[in-house]
């Protein structure tokens, strides 16, 4: 890490666990600490990746034609590439914080556990497009399916995904917390199915030793 680089921080989780209010709840205590950071999303970030989201996310699945696998993660790598090349490395190179709700980690959760896609394939892309790149430190943000998705019921038009079963979502946080226990140094599980407050003081507790290191190492 040289004394101009930022940090990528990452959140994770299924839909319901709280990503978007922990995102803002972050910028905030970045801010206060007067660390300049980007917020951004995948799949999105950029404009052209933004195009990609909505073709993924639209509900295009019909009788007569279905949205492969296949296609789903190439499409999602596709929009890493532009994310990563035009703002995530730009803003990191210019000593900024990068934080994303969801990276590559999403797609060994999704498209790995969810749709059952190897592993292996999905390594082959992370290392073609990103090398040896990956977040300084993970979040992820962990409740019970049930209890997750009861909070998506109030949405008024679910997306694609939002739209799949839960058997799905069991497959998709079972590959998450494979990921955890995979790269510990890295993940920190965060109970997400407690209070807010609660959720957001693990969180604070978690960035306050990060930042302070970070601080320590680019004092001077």
């Amino acid at each position: 890490m040289t004394k101009k680089q930022g940090l990528f921080i990452t959140l994770e989780g299924i839909e319901g666990v709280g990503k978007s209010t922990c995102l803002k709840f972050i910028s905030k205590l970045l801010t206060t600490e007067g660390i300049v950071h980007v917020v951004t999303r995948e799949p999105g970030g950029t404009a052209f990746a933004e195009e990609i989201r909505q073709l993924l996310l639209h509900r295009h699945n019909t009788p007569q034609e279905t949205i492969s696998s296949e296609t789903e993660l190439l499409l999602l790598f596709a929009s890493r590439a532009q994310h990563i090349s035009n703002v995530i490395l730009p803003a990191l190179q210019k000593g900024e914080w990068v934080i994303c709700d969801r990276f590559t980690d999403a797609s060994y959760a999704y498209q790995g556990g969810g749709r059952g896609i190897p592993k292996k394939k999905i390594s082959i892309l992370e290392e073609w497009l990103q090398g040896n790149f990956r977040p300084h430190k993970t979040l992820l943000l962990d409740a019970s399916v049930t209890r997750a998705l009861s909070r998506t019921k109030h949405r008024k038009q679910q997306d694609r995904i939002e739209q799949e079963k839960e058997i799905f979502f069991h497959k998709v946080r079972k590959a998450y917390l494979h990921r955890a226990r995979s790269y510990p140094a890295r993940f920190h599980v965060i109970n997400a199915g407690r209070s807010l407050s609660q959720v957001k003081n693990n969180i604070k507790n978690i960035l306050d030793t990060f930042i302070s290191n970070w601080k320590d190492e680019h004092a001077g």
